[in-house]
């Protein structure tokens, strides 16, 4: 079993890139000037101080900013002090700036008193500009904020590490016409020259850099809801307050929920959501001045998806829990910050089952877990939490395996140790710790406190390695695991042994409750009962379960004596043992006919064979796809005829993702013209008879994948002119799905010139992604590397490479492009850059090892129809269906 890296070297190392400790913040009085027009901010700061030693140099954060005035006081009006240094000192690489003294200063309170000025940078970080245009055609622009992870230094000289919490008053002059805000409420406005308007707000709570907000433009806001005494507004650009009401439904439901569940106040005097053009992340958690993409905050919920709507409550409760956890109380460094955002993706998904159960939020999260069991299964897997030197490596941090294996694991621990012992840990937890810094191991102090349990030594095993265990089930039902590699062997960063808390349950007593088991180190646990088992009972475990092949099949004839999530790891777990070879594909097709003969309606469930299918589309001989195609006609054909095109009354929650889904795979993979003729002609009447929300993505698709010109300039138009956030991204996303050369290379244009910087490099994703576009689009990509590179911001690019991992045809590309990616490094995010490039060589093994046989083992099986007939119209299809409340996951995770 790894361990936590804490040696000695590894200290020293990490003090290298700290501030020294001699000078520590308590309050910062910040006044900043910005002119949107020329893109520059001025600025004055205020920060009151403690000298702890006697020092002739204070060094604190700066980075693009030129100080122009420098002075330390002792803040005494009897006899003080007013220093001026010697020499003020820039370091761009260390991104810090030190002012020298004649003399060493004397330990005891003093204020540092700072003017500077800055840009307002393109890159969506420190203080940057976004723009819009208004009703009229004009452009307008924002100055707003974007401070995680080390870029509060940008906006203004600061201590800017987490444990250096203090207090923020911001005070913003703004052109009077223009609305101003931050953390705090308004305390005061007054008439400044120049036709300007000095707006200060309240003094904030102790808190870390990070958190600091500011913005300016021409905005507006809601009037407040006050829930529990909290003041609650949506700020958004003019002309979209109708698209505000349910962010404010689910802002009042977060904001209830936590402050219950917590124990604790929320710990602002207000809470602002609000909406910004452009931005880098989903959302960013600021203390009481949360900013958002818009797309995951304004949403008219007659015009959205279904998963849309839940998206929108992911996200907000996402940032609304971290009010608690994270800013209330935060981690000592960016080692850390696991602790922050996979605790709020657990709250998340807590707080969004409560707000609408019906949604079965905790069965689509299973499909989160498992992209982070598809990372955490290759050799450049990484802990959970791990060393951070140099601040800016926290960037590594934002991805699946912070997010979703975090929240994975502690709901694991939270089933295992239980709902109210794991909720009174949680409490004790915030309680102590309110407005101060931690470590991982004071939350699990607080869990053995609420437990009983040794918490930490278990937690270990899942934080402090990479990868996870195979639980095998023995003929007699004994248990003992393995790690699993997509390699075949463990190796890299995977782990070894974990304390794996397993539920268990006898399959054919559906009324028995699941029995906790420990299940410590490599030897093998008796059978705790009479098999057979359904071993993950509830589905909540984080680790794969191998069963032999006789209860495979008794589970596979069964299925409807499982739970919806347990069905989903039986299907997950049998495609991943074919995709790492451990199995034959012949397993994962067996259950797929299996869940078309049972009539699954779960989408969940049905994600990880349509997943797979798209994988086959990729590795079969050319020669061979028609068969895939009659495949995939075969399987999903009787579900789209179930399932119809339109809406009907017996739907359940979830129904219309997995109508979308299925019609989608239908009409592209599996190529059926009755499903490609009746998406061409709902788009041609879209007019008059608007596309349903829940099946408009799966239309596109469909109409692009045969579409023109003509398709294309509709599909432009309405992305240039969008009655939604939601539409706007939905047409956007549909653009790299044409497959003609030239349609491709056209939005390829637009991602370099006109698509937001915040979703260009998802465009470009899609187009490598693209069967027929890939290749073109891959060798565009390697031309345009150094404008790519200089455009787009730093932390989405890994994004943009994401594609590559389906480039698996010919092993000769797949090997040209892990070439380019090697020989240019990225800036940040080496090792999601590497966890790509292991995904691609997975799906080649996966390619070179079945390919050729796949065509064989598709057809094994009842004789596929040629064509699914007398499909459509279907609305008034009367066969019997049970009413689905589950749901269908998100598209990308935020960071």
């Amino acid at each position: 079993m790894s361990t936590p890296t804490n040696d000695l070297d590894t200290a020293t190392e990490t003090r290298a890139y700290r501030l020294p400790t001699t000078v520590r913040p308590h309050a910062y009085r910040l006044v900043l000037t910005p002119d949107l027009e020329a893109a520059t901010f001025a600025g004055d700061v205020e920060i009151d101080v403690t000298v702890e030693s006697a020092t002739a140099t204070v060094t604190l954060n700066a980075a693009e900013l030129e100080i122009t005035f420098a002075e330390l006081n002792d803040g005494d009006p009897d006899g003080g002090y007013a220093l001026a240094p010697t020499d003020v000192a820039l370091d761009p690489e260390e991104e810090r700036v030190t002012l020298t003294f004649a003399e060493p200063l004397r330990p005891g309170p003093a204020t540092l008193h700072l003017s500077f000025t800055g840009i307002l940078n393109d890159k969506l970080h420190g203080f940057y500009r976004s723009t819009f245009t208004d009703e009229a055609g004009t452009e307008r622009v924002i100055a707003t904020t974007q401070m995680e992870s080390t870029d509060a230094r940008r906006a203004f000289p600061c201590w800017d590490e987490p444990a250096l919490k203090a207090t923020f008053e911001v005070t913003l002059v703004v052109d009077d016409v223009l609305a101003a805000y931050s953390n705090g409420a308004v305390v005061d406005e007054a008439p400044a020259p120049d036709g300007k308007r000095r707006v200060r707000f309240a003094p904030t709570m102790a808190m870390s850099t990070y958190l600091v907000a500011f913005i300016v433009g021409p905005l507006e806001s809601t009037e407040p809801l006050h829930v529990n005494g909290v003041p609650l507004r949506i700020v958004h650009p003019p002309g979209k307050g109708h698209l505000t009401q349910f962010a404010l439904t689910v802002g009042a439901h977060a904001l209830t929920f936590f402050t219950e569940y917590f124990g604790i106040p929320y710990p602002a005097d207000k809470l602002d959501l609000v909406a910004i053009p452009d931005f880098a992340f989903g959302a960013m958690e600021n203390l009481g001045c949360v900013t958002f993409r818009e797309s995951v905050l304004l949403v008219d919920p007659g015009k959205a998806a279904r998963v849309e709507l839940e998206r929108v409550a992911d996200v907000i409760c996402h940032e609304i829990a971290h009010m608690w956890f994270g800013d209330l109380v935060t981690m000592k460094w960016w080692n850390g910050i696991w602790l922050n955002e996979a605790f709020a993706t657990f709250m998340e998904v807590l707080a969004v089952d409560a707000f609408r159960p019906e949604w079965q939020r905790w069965v689509s999260f299973g499909v989160e877990r498992e992209a982070a069991l598809a990372v955490d299964g290759l050799h450049t897997t990484r802990p959970v939490e791990f060393h951070v030197g140099r601040p800016e490596e926290a960037q590594g941090m934002f991805d699946v395996l912070t997010y979703q294996k975090g929240g994975s694991v502690l709901r694991m621990l939270e089933q295992f140790l239980g709902p109210d012992v794991f909720r009174e840990g949680i409490n004790d937890y915030l309680t102590t710790h309110s407005y101060g810094n931690t470590e991982t191991s004071d939350l699990w102090d607080a869990l053995e406190r609420s437990s009983g349990r040794a918490v930490r030594t278990l937690m270990d095993t899942w934080i402090n390695q990479g990868g996870y265990p195979l639980i095998l089930v023995g003929e007699d039902g004994s248990l003992s695991q393995a790690p699993f590699s997509y390699q075949r062997e463990p190796g890299g960063a995977i782990g070894s042994d974990w304390q794996v808390p397993v539920l268990i349950r006898p399959l054919l007593r559906t009324d028995t409750d699941p029995l906790p088991l420990l299940l410590d180190g490599p030897g093998s646990a008796p059978s705790p009962g009479v098999a057979p088992q359904v071993v993950n009972a509830g589905g909540s475990g984080y680790y794969r379960v191998a069963y032999p092949t006789a209860t495979v099949q008794l589970l596979a004839g069964r299925l409807g004596d499982l739970a919806p999530l347990e069905r989903y790891n039986l299907v997950s777990d049998a495609w991943a043992a074919a995709l790492s070879g451990h199995a034959p594909v012949a397993d994962l097709l067996a259950l797929a006919r299996a869940l078309r003969d049972s009539a699954e309606d779960d989408p969940s469930v049905w994600s990880v064979v349509l997943g797979a299918l798209g994988l086959f589309d990729r590795v079969i001989p050319g020669a061979d796809r028609p068969v895939l195609a009659l495949a995939v006609r075969s399987l999903l054909g009787p579900l789209a005829r179930d399932l119809g095109w339109d809406p009907r009354d017996d739907d359940g929650e979830r129904t219309p993702s997995l109508r979308s889904s299925a019609l989608r795979i239908l009409g592209t993979i599996g190529d059926d013209p009755d499903t490609k003729a009746e998406a061409a002609r709902r788009f041609g009447e879209a007019a008059t008879v608007p596309l349903d929300p829940d099946t408009e993505s799966a239309v596109l698709d469909i109409v692009a994948s045969d579409g023109g010109g003509a398709e294309f300039e509709a599909f432009l138009a309405r992305y240039r002119n969008p009655s939604t956030p939601q539409e706007e991204i939905r047409y956007l996303y549909a653009l790299p799905s044409f497959t003609e050369p030239d349609l491709a290379r056209r939005t390829f244009d637009l991602a370099l010139t006109e698509v937001r910087t915040q979703n260009a490099p998802f465009v470009l994703q899609a187009l490598v992604a693209n069967r027929s576009t890939g290749p073109a689009a891959w060798q565009r990509i390697t031309e345009e590397w150094d404008t790519l590179v200089a455009k787009f911001p730093a932390n989405i690019l890994p994004r943009m490479l994401d594609g590559v991992r389906v480039l698996c045809r010919p092993p000769e590309l797949a090997a040209e492009v892990t070439g380019f990616v090697e020989s240019h490094p990225l800036a940040a995010g080496g090792r999601t850059v590497e966890q790509i490039l292991e995904r691609l060589s997975v799906n080649v093994a996966f390619g070179e090892r079945e390919g050729a046989g796949l065509s064989a083992a598709v057809l094994d099986g009842p004789a596929p129809r040629l064509r699914v007939r007398n499909l459509w119209p279907c609305s008034s299809a009367s066969s019997p269906r049970s009413s689905s409340s589950s749901s269908w996951p998100s598209c990308p995770t935020r960071p």
